[in-house]
């Protein structure tokens, strides 16, 4: 797709005391958002344009709040039809899955810039509480889910990334996770590790890759209520909503249900004398 440049973009203004001064034309944000079949992503995408607009009329830097890994692919498939700007990700750490993205006019140094999110680790019970339970007591302090990044799991402690903006009020107001009274302290970003992550492998034969037949026979369920989560949009394949049922899954694929959890195809074993395809599933608890 064409790029758009920032001349291309600009409008001189004469007046009669042969002044002239220039300005920013409106992006047309329906002709970069038409392709997204997404509803629930419009307003995403429009936010990210209106970022974009900032940095090209004002030169600033501007930065999203945290993306997914499918809400980062259609930024990305907008901001890339902009030669005169850049754009980088952070999450805290090379692995996150949710992150902010940093878009700046293309002759900035990155080095030289603000990094929009902050780390905090939580001294508390791992053992007894999990990654839902942490998030939901951040999400009780009233904060939205948009502002948090990944929260990594460890031994004794949870490692947690968060926009700057909210830093200080996590700092002093998350007090408990669950019963349990916790302590919360900064940390530097460098000192984020990647999180430990529980699954439990298993192995299990299903007459094809279609989406509905994994998801039936990861989470034992009937075919028919497969079909019926799948049709009420409540299932997603790396991240993106899916209500097509035939859709075929391919090895490595991320599939989460809501209120289901979530479960990766780790590999496909073969198929069976039946013609049946076996495949080994990782159910991440």
């Amino acid at each position: 797709m064409k790029q758009e440049t920032l001349a291309a973009m600009l409008e001189a203004r004469y007046f009669s005391d042969g002044r002239f001064t220039v300005i920013m034309l409106k992006l047309d944000k329906d002709k970069y958002i038409k392709y997204i079949n997404d509803k629930d992503q419009i307003l995403n995408m429009r936010k990210v344009l209106d970022k974009i607009e900032i940095v090209l009329d004002k030169h600033i830097v501007q930065y999203t709040d945290f993306f997914d890994p499918y809400e980062r692919r259609l930024a990305k498939s907008i901001l890339n039809q902009f030669s005169d700007i850049a754009y980088k990700e952070l999450g805290g750490i090379k692995e996150a899955e949710r992150k902010v993205i940093l878009i700046y006019p293309d002759y900035y140094q990155y080095d030289n810039m603000d990094v929009p999110i902050a780390s905090l680790m939580i001294e508390a019970n791992t053992q007894k509480y999990s990654h839902r339970d942490f998030l939901g007591s951040i999400l009780n302090l009233g904060i939205n889910r948009e502002k948090i990044g990944d929260i990594l799991i460890h031994e004794d402690y949870v490692q947690l990334v968060v926009k700057k903006e909210i830093f200080e009020f996590i700092l002093v107001n998350m007090r408990k996770v669950g019963k349990e009274k916790v302590k919360v302290k900064q940390i530097p970003l460098e000192c984020l590790r990647q999180g430990h992550v529980e699954y439990k492998d298993i192995l299990i034969t299903i007459p094809s890759l279609r989406l509905d037949a994994i998801i039936s026979g990861s989470l034992n369920l009937s075919r028919n209520d497969s079909q019926r989560l799948i049709e009420s949009e409540r299932a997603k394949v790396n991240w993106e909503p899916v209500s097509r049922v035939s859709k075929e899954v391919l090895e490595g694929d991320t599939i989460s249900v809501k209120g289901y959890g979530r479960f990766i195809l780790n590999s496909v074993e073969g198929i069976s004398k039946k013609g049946r395809v076996r495949i080994k599933i990782r159910l991440l608890k």
